[in-house]
């Protein structure tokens, strides 16, 4: 049974990504833990891969950092092992469906279930093709997160129909990475969603700031933020625990400022 439904049990859920094996598997367990304690409700962990198109310069290098330390798909899962050897918190693959592919979808989702991985993210996997792993996926326990895009228009209402976890709304046209400020009307791209689901609705894609941070969390069930925490990552490397608390601590509570 995936733990996602608990992410967004205590206001507006604090999401926040990292690529595995960046800048080491050791520090990737560390900094899982740390962003937990400092307020993360559910974690999103980045399977390392060599075409990451849909991923800004900042990802994309977290992906070339990671597997110039040759991490493995066996990697990620030994560091969901360790991790849940410490805590129950939700936690989310964000992977391209390549490396997916060859690791064999039964053997893959059959490790998430004996591991505790609630979900799975993938970009470049259309919603027309979503069947080729719902199904397997499932099965485990393991929710496919849907994705909606400000460019899906008619296909949005048919898109979250049959979502499962959380669906993910993409807030701004273009790859990842960290924006001065969010353009898109995100209110009528929520309104339409909510005609056909209940479903958490979490917003990502550029946001990076408390200010943005306290935006989102006033229309959606959830925050989350990728880039700007794996900059915080490039930048203090092995020591990045301490800036990573008090970064997630900050944005935690900017998303859950209307609350108080």
């Amino acid at each position: 049974m995936s733990k996602i439904p608990d992410a967004f049990k205590n206001g507006t859920a604090f999401i926040g990504f990292l690529t595995a094996g960046d800048p080491t598997v050791d520090k990737t367990v560390e900094y899982i833990l740390a962003m937990e304690e400092a307020g993360c409700d559910l974690i999103e962990i980045g399977i390392p891969f060599s075409d990451p198109m849909a991923e800004g310069v900042v990802i994309q290098d977290a992906n070339v950092r990671a597997l110039k330390h040759n991490t493995t798909t066996d990697d990620v899962f030994d560091i969901v092992r360790r991790v849940r050897e410490k805590t129950d918190i939700p936690l989310v693959f964000l992977t391209y469906i390549n490396p997916v592919f060859f690791y064999g979808y039964e053997k893959f989702f059959e490790r998430c279930a004996e591991l505790g991985i609630d979900g799975i993210i993938s970009p470049d996997l259309p919603y027309e093709e979503k069947g080729e792993i719902a199904d397997i996926a499932l099965s485990n326990g393991v929710d496919v997160i849907s994705l909606i895009a400000p460019t899906s228009k008619q296909r949005i209402q048919k898109i979250a129909s049959d979502a499962t976890g959380f669906i993910y709304v993409v807030s701004s046209l273009g790859v990842t990475g960290m924006r001065s400020e969010i353009k898109t009307d995100l209110n009528a791209i929520l309104s339409d969603i909510r005609e056909v689901t209940d479903l958490p609705l979490a917003v990502g894609f550029g946001i990076n700031t408390p200010e943005q941070a306290s935006n989102i969390g006033k229309i959606a069930e959830g925050v989350i933020v990728g880039s700007a925490i794996v900059k915080i990552i490039e930048q203090y490397g092995e020591d990045a625990a301490e800036p990573l608390r008090e970064y997630v601590s900050a944005m935690k509570k900017a998303s859950n400022e209307y609350n108080f």
